[in-house]
């Protein structure tokens, strides 16, 4: 059964090559291809359904900036689908994630929490635990007490077992998402540059074998980033080097051949499917995945639970790994933008938006449904892999007017392309520029399905109801935005980033290749004021010229992050 058969939606195939994958791939991050249109197929016309509580999908993408989305201005890729969203709802200008780094983001959006909260709750690891205390009142629950079927498919990245380095992925994992809330899963449960490359169903592993040698992974001990930025380009030991930490099967290191395009040495770990991984494993082979195939099985998935739950109210949050590297996208996407690999995966997340609003047409579920897209953090081009990202960008700017993004604390980090529709309670092309974050999720549905959050529970979430819904213009009075530099605060149009020592980590994956596309300008320790009504772009510094300003946001911020 070939792909279109099993997601139940048409498409438009791209001629096989005569190349070799390898080569096809090559032969894009060298020069790229012409854009070709991806077609849709036309759905059927279904009765409106009685309106009760309004099923909710949240369509959560990964690295997919401001500027990414046809809707807020982008031209050199097609998002038909998303921009259908914004046409028939509510388009926010102001709408952040919490943080530019995608674990916090994730985490603030299931527990109302601000992650700097959290010790520990930066970008985690296959070894790192779950960082949400399980029996937590999260989104998911608190959905769940309001008889909602729920449900996460696709990247996890939050954590899983309940102690450092101890997983064994070849018997019952967890705790997980089962545990805080949710009624069904099925993960990517780190990210697609980590191993494990396996999926997890639930407890298990998905398609694990018996006669499969056992599933080890391993990371190693230095830190995420200082692996790379301590190690790059100096190797005492060539036997430190080459050497798995687990097993013996070739890594980007050891066998740079075989890859579909060279990494970084953070990401040279084991090779899965042409790309070298952070991290090594070995053994539970017939349960790795297939990039390639990623976002039919994620989209295959999400169809099934909503056929299955039609009949009562669902919350699924999709969770799919567009545009975080690698980027592997599917044949029938590659060469259909001008940006190559990272367009072309922009193209598959957007198809992906377009199946999941024809099976609600389909199954009669449109008209009260709310479809909720955003993602987790800016953009980046460069994130470890030399995939073409960086010299088929031809002046795309993903940030869009914003500077930065991601890992960074100028607003391309965090404010986020943000759309949702809902046919039976919002009206169609709205557009607001009420202040709203993520982390307000849980709250504004609480209120939508007249749940009370208990005392201590969401202390960051704020009931935005009237913003999400169009109601009202009014949001947030102030917004927390954290980065790998620390902390910012948004109140009405003044930023403030208070001094601090500066990482170089992010500022070196944005500042290489020719044309710095990102705008981003290393940010010295000193403080930082911006206007953001009269600058976007964050590039006057008027902390000398406002002082009593900046010293009103140092306060709100300071008062903010000693609320618990």
């Amino acid at each position: 059964m070939d792909d279109n058969s099993r997601t139940g939606v048409c498409m438009n195939k791209v001629a096989e090559s005569d190349f070799s994958k390898a080569t096809y791939y090559i032969t894009l991050i060298i020069g790229g291809l012409l854009l070709m249109p991806i077609l849709g197929c036309s759905s059927s016309i279904t009765e409106k359904p009685d309106l009760n509580k309004p099923n909710i999908i949240i369509i959560y993408a990964d690295d997919i900036g401001y500027g990414d989305v046809g809707a807020y201005g982008a031209e050199l890729v097609q998002t038909p689908n998303l921009d259908k969203i914004a046409a028939n709802g509510i388009r926010f200008t102001s709408a952040y994630a919490t943080s530019a780094m995608c674990s916090p983001s994730r985490y603030s959006l299931l527990t109302g929490e601000y992650a700097f909260r959290l010790p520990g709750s930066g970008i985690l690891s296959a070894e790192d635990p779950l960082i949400i205390e399980p029996g937590s009142f999260t989104l998911p629950e608190m959905l769940r007490q309001a008889g909602y079927r729920t449900s996460i498919i696709g990247k996890w990245h939050l954590g899983l077992g309940d102690e450092v380095g101890t997983l064994d992925w070849n018997t019952a994992i967890k705790p997980g998402p089962l545990e805080v809330g949710f009624d069904e899963s099925f993960l990517l449960p780190v990210t697609n540059d980590r191993v494990p490359t396996v999926y997890v169903d639930g407890h298990y592993v998905h398609n694990l074998s018996p006669d499969d040698d056992p599933l080890l992974v391993a990371y190693p001990a230095e830190g995420h980033h200082a692996y790379q930025e301590e190690r790059f380009g100096d190797y005492d030991d060539p036997v430190d080097i080459y050497q798995p930490l687990v097993g013996d099967l070739p890594t980007g290191l050891s066998h740079p051949e075989l890859l579909l395009y060279p990494a970084d040495v953070q990401h040279s770990g084991t090779i899965v499917n042409g790309i070298s991984r952070i991290g090594h494993m070995a053994g539970g082979q017939s349960a790795w995945w297939d990039d390639e195939d990623m976002p039919f099985e994620f989209t295959r998935i999400s169809q099934d639970f909503i056929k299955e739950n039609k009949n009562n109210p669902f919350f699924l949050l999709l969770s799919m790994p567009e545009n975080h590297v690698p980027r592997i996208p599917h044949p029938d996407f590659l060469g259909t933008s001008p940006l190559g690999l990272r367009g072309d995966a922009i193209h598959q997340f957007d198809w992906v938006v377009g199946a999941i609003i024809e099976t609600l047409e389909e199954q009669g579920l449109l008209e009260n449904t709310i479809v909720l897209f955003s993602s987790d953090n800016g953009p980046v081009l460069y994130d470890g892999y030399d995939d073409g990202a960086l010299e088929n960008h031809k002046n795309h700017k993903p940030n869009g007017p914003f500077r930065g993004g991601k890992y960074i604390a100028f607003e391309g980090g965090t404010r986020m392309p943000t759309l949702v529709q809902w046919p039976a309670g919002i009206e169609s092309g709205l557009v607001s520029d009420a202040i709203i974050s993520q982390v307000d999720f849980l709250a504004t549905f609480a209120a939508l399905t007249g749940i009370d959050l208990p005392e201590g529970v969401g202390i960051d979430s704020q009931n935005l109801l009237p913003a999400f819904l169009g109601e009202s213009d009014k949001g947030r009075v102030e917004v927390v935005q954290q980065s790998s530099d620390g902390l910012g605060i948004r109140k009405g149009d003044w930023k403030y980033i208070p001094p601090s020592e500066r990482s170089d980590w992010g500022y070196n994956r944005h500042n290489l290749g020719d044309s710095n596309a990102m705008h981003v300008e290393e940010l010295t320790n000193q403080a930082y004021l911006f206007n953001l009504g009269e600058d976007p772009g964050e590039t006057q510094n008027l902390i000398e010229d406002y002082p009593e300003i900046a010293e009103e946001l140092a306060e709100l911020l300071d008062q903010i992050v000693s609320l618990r």
